[in-house]
C-alpha cells in the first residue's frame, strides 16, 4: 500500500529521516571476462594497419624507448586536463598528454583568445622538451573535443552534428569538413582531436544519439572513413598527418550505441551483433589509417570496456593489427571493478594504453608507477603500451614539427571562422535538411510575402548548435559567443528583404499585421551526454507544450504553418506535425543558419533555389515508446525518408494520444525552478524520525518549528523562505519517490546549483546534503559559508557533487538530492535547485 499526501509515518519516510540523520547530525581461443561475456576473435575478420611504415621508424621507437626512465614510461600513460596541470608541472611530472574538457579553456574563458590557446600549447611542448635528468625528452601532445568543427574555440566555424552530416550522406562532403576542422585545430597549435563517434545508435532514448551518424552501419561506415580521411590526410602519401591534418580518434569502442538508451550503460547484444553492426565504424577508421582509438565507459555482456581483455587486445589489437594506442574516456577507469579513479592495473592489462585522467592525475601518476615496480603491471605491458604511443608521435611528427608556435597554419588565426570553411557549413546545412510533410506544396517559399518568423529556437545559435560548443553541455552561451555565426532568423530575414519581402521576429508568434506564411523554429535545448538520456522520445514538457499552442494558435488563424525543428534525434511529434502545414527536421545544424533559409525559399525569379536533399539517418517513431531497432511496429517515416519539393507531402491526421499515458520520470537534473518542483520531486521536513510532506512547498512542520512560505526571485513566488525557529533540529529536503543515478554527473564535474539569499544568519550548525536511502547520506557544512554571507543579497552557490559523493552519498540511488538541516534559528530564501555542468565559482568541498 503506498502512502500519500502529509505521510508523516510511512516507511520510506522513516528510513530517509534516519538516513539524513546519520550524516547531518553526524585468438582461436575464446577470450571470457569475469562478467561471463565471451569473445571470440576468430569470428571477427582480419584487418592490417592502412600506413605502412618503414622499419627505420620502428628502429627509431626502440632506441627512443630504450632511452627512457621509468617515470617516462609511466608518464606516457597519463592525460591530464588544462584545468588541473600547468606547463611547468611537466618539469617533474613528464605526462605523455594534456586534455582540454568541454569546459575546460584557457584562463578558464569561454571566449578565450587564439593566442591565449598557441601560447599555452606552446609553453606544454617547450616544458615537456626540457624535463631535467632524461636523456631523451618526449614531446606532449593536446587532444580537444574538435566533434562539429574546432567547437571549443572561440570564432571558429561551428559544422551540423553528426546526426545532421548523417542525413546529409555525403562522403565527400564530410571528408571537406573534416579537412577544415583540422586546419582551424592546427591555427591555434593542437593537433588531436577525439573524434569522430562511430557509434550506430540502436536506442534513440541515448543522450549521445545526436553524435552518431546513423543507425544504419553502412552510412556510418562510410562517413567515417570520410571524416577520418579529412581529419588526418590519406595513408601513405605525403599530406598523412602533416601540418595541416589532425589525429582522429574514433570512439567509443565498442558498442556504446547499443546500451538500452543509457549513457556509459551495458550493451546486452550478441557478439555476431557487434561483429556486423557496432564495429562498422571502426573497420572504416582503421582502413583510413587511423592512430587512436578511445575504448568506452560503457559495458558489453556486464563487462566494462576498460577491463574487457578480449576485446581491447585479442581483437583490436591481435586479429586487427591496429599498432596505434587506445585512450579511455574521462576516468573512465574509475568505473572498473576494483578500480578507483586513480589506481586501475587491470585496465592496462586489458589494453588500455593511456588514461584520460583530467584531475587527480599526480595520484595516478603515482600509483601507476608503484604498480609497475611492484610487477602488478608488468614492465613488458608498460613497454608495449609506450611503444604504441610513441609510434604515433612520431607518425604526428612531433618531433619533426618542433613547438605548436612554429608549425605551418599555428597563428593563422583567421582561419577561425573563415569565409570558404563557413560557406561550407551552410552548404552542409543544405544538405542536411530533412523535409518529412509539405500540404499543399506549401514549401518553398516565395520570398516576396509577409514572413513572421516565431520560436524560441528562431533566433537563438546556442540551440542550433547544441551541446559540445563552447561549453561541455552547450549551455551557457548566447549569439554574442558566435562572432562569425548566423542564426536561423537572421538568414531568413536576409533572404526576404533582399527579395523585397518582409520578415518580423516574433518569438512568441504575436503579430500586428497579418503574415501570408509563419516559421516556426523549435526543439530540443543543448545537452551533452546522459544530460541527454530520456525516458522515451515524446517531445513533452512546458516548451513543448508552448510550441504546440503557439502552433495551434496560428494554424486556426488559417495562417500556414512551416515547423523547423531542431533536434539532436528523432522526437515523437505527432500533435506539431499535425499542427503543421510543413516540417522540416533540421537537426542541430550548427553556426550557419542562412542554410535553412537557402532551402525554405524559392529565387526571387521564382525558380527553385536548392531542393531537399537529406533523408532520415533514423526512422522516425510511430509512438514515443518506439525508440529502438528492437521495438516492434512500423516506424512513421523509415529510415532513408525524404521528400523533395516536387513530391506529394500531404500527411493523414496523425495519433496524438499516444503520449498521455506516460509517466514522467524523476528528473535528474531540476529540482526546483520557476516555483515548481522538478517531474519526481516535492517538498518535505524531516525532524525526530518523520517526514512531513509540504504540498507545493508552503506550510509548517515539525510543530511550527519550520515554516516554508514563497517570496519572489525572479518572477512571481519562484522562490522559497524556509525558517527555522531554533526550537527542533529539522531538514527542509526535496525527496522522492524514485531514485535517480547521479553518479555520471558526480563524474562529470558537475554541481548542484541553488541561488539563495540569507535572511537571518544561523545560531548553530547548518549542512547541506544529498540522501540515499536508509542510513545513506553525504552532507557538507554550511555553516561558515552563511556566517559570512550578506545578508539580504541574492547569490549562487555551486558545490561539486563529488563533494557529495566523497561524504558517503551512493550517487546511483539519490532519492533527496537537497536537504538543508539546522539544528538552530536560521532564515534564508532559496530558487532555482537543479544540477548544471557550469562549474565556475564552484566550492572546493567544504570541511
Amino acid at each position: 500500500m503506498m502512502r500519500t499526501g502529509s505521510d508523516r509515518g510511512g516507511a520510506r519516510g522513516a528510513r530517509l529521516a534516519v538516513g539524513i540523520g546519520l550524516v547531518l547530525g553526524a585468438g582461436g581461443i575464446a577470450s571470457a571476462s569475469a562478467a561471463g561475456a565471451v569473445v571470440h576473435p576468430e569470428r571477427w575478420p582480419v584487418l592490417y594497419p592502412a600506413q605502412r611504415d618503414s622499419a627505420a621508424l620502428e628502429r627509431r621507437v626502440e632506441r627512443i624507448l630504450a632511452q627512457m626512465t621509468l617515470r617516462q614510461k609511466v608518464g606516457q600513460l597519463i592525460q591530464a586536463d588544462i584545468s588541473g596541470i600547468r606547463p611547468r608541472d611537466l618539469l617533474r611530472w613528464p605526462v605523455g598528454a594534456i586534455l582540454n574538457g568541454g569546459n575546460s579553456k584557457p584562463n578558464g574563458a569561454i571566449t578565450a583568445a587564439p593566442e591565449a590557446w598557441l601560447s599555452l600549447a606552446n609553453r606544454f611542448y617547450l616544458d615537456s622538451m626540457r624535463v631535467p635528468g632524461v636523456k631523451r625528452p618526449i614531446p606532449v601532445m593536446w587532444g580537444m573535443d574538435a566533434v562539429h568543427g574546432a567547437n571549443d574555440i572561440y570564432g571558429a566555424t561551428v559544422f551540423p552534428q553528426n546526426v545532421g552530416l548523417g542525413a546529409a550522406d555525403d562522403p565527400a562532403l564530410v571528408r571537406r569538413i573534416g579537412r577544415a576542422t583540422a586546419e582551424e585545430v592546427r591555427a591555434v597549435g593542437l593537433d588531436w582531436t577525439f573524434g569522430p563517434t562511430v557509434a550506430v545508435v540502436s536506442d534513440m532514448r541515448w543522450g549521445r544519439t545526436y553524435e552518431s551518424y546513423s543507425q544504419d552501419p553502412h552510412r556510418v561506415a562510410a562517413l567515417t572513413r570520410a571524416m577520418v580521411l579529412g581529419l588526418q590526410g590519406a595513408p601513405n602519401t605525403v599530406h598523412f598527418l602533416d601540418a595541416e591534418h589532425v589525429l582522429a580518434t574514433p570512439k567509443h569502442f565498442i558498442g556504446d550505441g547499443g546500451t538500452d538508451g543509457v549513457d556509459q550503460g551495458d550493451n546486452r547484444e550478441s557478439e555476431a551483433q557487434l561483429i556486423h553492426r557496432d564495429a562498422a565504424g571502426y573497420e572504416a577508421a582503421l582502413g583510413a589509417g587511423v592512430q587512436v582509438i578511445m575504448a568506452s565507459f560503457s559495458s558489453w555482456q556486464g563487462e566494462k570496456m576498460l577491463a574487457n581483455y578480449g576485446l581491447l587486445t585479442s581483437v583490436l589489437k591481435r586479429r586487427w593489427h591496429f599498432d596505434g594506442f587506445v585512450v579511455g574516456d574521462w576516468n573512465a577507469q574509475g568505473q572498473v571493478p576494483g578500480c578507483t579513479d586513480v589506481s586501475c592495473a587491470r585496465a592496462v592489462s586489458a589494453g588500455l594504453d593511456m588514461f584520460m585522467a583530467p584531475d587527480d592525475w599526480k595520484a595516478l601518476f603515482k600509483n601507476t608507477l608503484a604498480e609497475v615496480r611492484s610487477g602488478q603491471i608488468p614492465r613488458r605491458r608498460l613497454d608495449a603500451a609506450v611503444r604504441r604511443i610513441l609510434r604515433v608521435k612520431l607518425r604526428d611528427r612531433l618531433w619533426a614539427e618542433g613547438p605548436p608556435a612554429q608549425r605551418k597554419l599555428a597563428g593563422r588565426f583567421e582561419l577561425l571562422g573563415d569565409a570558404a570553411h563557413r560557406a561550407l557549413a551552410r552548404e552542409a546545412v543544405r544538405e542536411s535538411l530533412v523535409l518529412l510533410k509539405n500540404d499543399d506544396h506549401l514549401l518553398p517559399l516565395t520570398p516576396h510575402e509577409r514572413v513572421l518568423v516565431a520560436g524560441d529556437g528562431a533566433n537563438n545559435i546556442p540551440m542550433q548548435c547544441g551541446g559540445w560548443t563552447l561549453t561541455w553541455q552547450g549551455t551557457d552561451t548566447t549569439n554574442a559567443d558566435f562572432p562569425h555565426g548566423e542564426s536561423i532568423w537572421q538568414g531568413i530575414q536576409s533572404a526576404v528583404r533582399a527579395a523585397g519581402g518582409s520578415a518580423t521576429l516574433s518569438i512568441d508568434g504575436h503579430y500586428r499585421r497579418r503574415p501570408d506564411v509563419a516559421i516556426v523554429v523549435y526543439g530540443e535545448h543543448p545537452y551533452a551526454e546522459f544530460e541527454g538520456d530520456v525516458h522515451d522520445l515524446a517531445f513533452s514538457g512546458a516548451a513543448a507544450a508552448r510550441d504546440l499552442h503557439l502552433l495551434q494558435r496560428l494554424r486556426a488563424a488559417h495562417i500556414p504553418v512551416v515547423s523547423v525543428f531542431l533536434s539532436g534525434r528523432p522526437l515523437w511529434v505527432n500533435p506539431q506535425l499535425d499542427a503543421s502545414t510543413a516540417f522540416v527536421a533540421a537537426w542541430l545544424p550548427g553556426s550557419e543558419g542562412e542554410g535553412v533559409a537557402d532551402v525554405l525559399f524559392r529565387k526571387p525569379s521564382g525558380q527553385i533555389r536548392y531542393d531537399f536533399h537529406g533523408t532520415l539517418p533514423f526512422a522516425w517513431p510511430r509512438t514515443p515508446l518506439q525508440f529502438g531497432l528492437d521495438v516492434p511496429g512500423k516506424p512513421l517515416f523509415p529510415l532513408g525518408y525524404g521528400l523533395r519539393d516536387v513530391s506529394d507531402g500531404n500527411l493523414p491526421h496523425l495519433s496524438v494520444r499516444s503520449a498521455a499515458a506516460l509517466a514522467p520520470a524523476a528528473s535528474a537534473r531540476r529540482f526546483f525552478s520557476a516555483g515548481h518542483s522538478g517531474a519526481g520531486w516535492h517538498w518535505a521536513v524531516l525532524h525526530g524520525g518523520t517526514q512531513e510532506r509540504i504540498p507545493h512547498g508552503v506550510g509548517r512542520a515539525a510543530a511550527g518549528a519550520v515554516t516554508l512560505s514563497t517570496l519572489d526571485w525572479r518572477r512571481q513566488e519562484d522562490a522559497r523562505r524556509l525558517s527555522w525557529t531554533g526550537a527542533a533540529a529539522a531538514a527542509v529536503v526535496l525527496t522522492g519517490a524514485t531514485p535517480v543515478n547521479l553518479t555520471r554527473q558526480a563524474n562529470g564535474q558537475m554541481v548542484l546549483s541553488l541561488h539563495y539569499r540569507l535572511e537571518q544568519p544561523p545560531a548553530s550548525t547548518v549542512t547541506l546534503s544529498m540522501a540515499c536511502g536508509a542510513h545513506c547520506a553525504g552532507a557538507v557544512p554550511l555553516t561558515n559559508l552563511l556566517r559570512r554571507a550578506p545578508v539580504g543579497r541574492w547569490q549562487q552557490l555551486r558545490i561539486p557533487l563529488a563533494c557529495f559523493a566523497r561524504a558517503g552519498a551512493n550517487m546511483s540511488r539519490i532519492d533527496t538530492p537537497f536537504a538543508i538541516r539546522s539544528t538552530g534559528r536560521l532564515a534564508l530564501a532559496v530558487a532555482d535547485v537543479r544540477v548544471q555542468s557550469d562549474t565556475s565559482g564552484a566550492l572546493a568541498c567544504p570541511h
